[in-house]
């Protein structure tokens, strides 16, 4: 992943900041033919070969979703896994129900189950969500997306300046150069 070899290549810390990509979905979440109702049966399908090319490219797993789920419960449970061993784990699964396998990662009962396979204490989990210890963080991150004028998932910055989408390597690393990250020495 572009990440992972910025991570290596470079001497920086990554931080996640969590968006709200359609804070309005309902919790049974929303067909994909709703949400792109004003939009043809073939351009939805170009969408998905899109899709499935950009994450082809970066080696990840990608499965033809029918639906889209609110994220808010989830990018709450990743924040408290954040501050956890083993956090990249529930990302991970995360981002596998939802990408590949169409689970509503809006159901508690869901991300409870995801937690406790990425071997992160289900109890916990369930408290965290039931009791959003994280809700306030999650609204800081939101509040931190809007004020940098992010529009897009992914978003990546740094020092002031940031690229939207899934970008080439080569823009990211170009991105780091521009603001002085240290390159790493072999």
């Amino acid at each position: 992943m572009r990440i992972e070899k910025l991570k290596q290549n470079f001497d920086i810390t990554v931080k996640l900041v969590h968006f709200p990509l359609h804070p309005e979905t309902p919790a049974e979440g929303v067909s994909l033919d709703v949400l792109f109702a004003g939009s043809k049966a073939e351009e939805r399908a170009a969408r998905q070969v899109r899709m499935k090319g950009l994450m082809d490219a970066e080696g990840l797993p990608y499965g033809e979703r029918t639906h889209t789920y609110n994220s808010r419960l989830a990018q709450e449970l990743g924040k408290w896994a954040d501050t956890l061993e083993g956090a990249a784990a529930l990302h991970d699964a995360l981002y596998k129900a939802y990408f590949v396998e169409g689970k509503n990662i809006g159901d508690l009962e869901t991300l409870v189950a995801l937690a406790q396979s990425a071997g992160l204490p289900a109890d916990a989990a369930r408290k965290v969500l039931t009791e959003r210890t994280f809700k306030q963080a999650i609204d800081e991150d939101w509040s931190s997306s809007r004020k940098a004028g992010v529009t897009g998932v992914p978003t990546f910055a740094a020092g002031g300046y940031g690229v939207v989408g899934a970008q080439p390597y080569q823009e990211l690393e170009r991105l780091m150069l521009a603001v002085g990250a240290k390159p790493r020495t072999a």
